[in-house]
């Protein structure tokens, strides 16, 4: 099982929106942090915008930030909203109605517990258990602006 590159990107945006605080990020501020376009960010931003996980404010000094406390967007969550499905094999599928084996394979068994158990560790961290880390401020080149603004390096 590989994870897409969009939804490391949307943890990391979550991330960034965490280590920032409240404070409005530009896209163009994480896009070149991460180093991707703006457009494959602004992609990324929209499910997370239309899921409640950030808000978006337009204008000159508009920006995205968190629409919920770190502590309340859970990994799992942001997970399964954009990644397409954990089908392991083609047994997780509408497929697996029709197998012979059905509830008796040994195989899907494992698979199906092996999945609960991602699953399960994944739903044990947040947003703010990944920003956590005092390092990322500076690894994201964000600096502390007067008046309590941020603004990327």
């Amino acid at each position: 099982m590989r994870l897409s590159t969009q939804t490391n990107f949307a943890v990391r945006t979550l991330v960034y929106c965490a280590v920032s605080g409240n404070e409005l990020n530009r896209v163009g501020d994480m896009a070149r942090a991460f180093g991707i376009s703006d457009m494959f960010l602004f992609k990324i931003i929209v499910p997370l915008t239309r899921n409640g996980l950030l808000e978006t404010v337009r204008g000159r000094r508009g920006g995205v930030r968190l629409a919920r406390p770190a502590p309340a967007i859970n990994l799992l969550e942001v997970i399964r909203l954009t990644e397409d499905g954990f089908a392991l094999s083609e047994c997780f599928t509408h497929d697996r109605e029709k197998c012979p084996f059905k509830d008796r394979c040994a195989y899907t068994n494992a698979l199906d517990r092996a999945l609960e158990a991602f699953q399960s560790v994944l739903a044990e961290y947040t947003i703010a258990d990944l920003a956590g880390n005092p390092d990322l401020e500076s690894a994201l080149n964000i600096i502390a602006l007067p008046q309590g603004q941020r603004r990327a390096r």
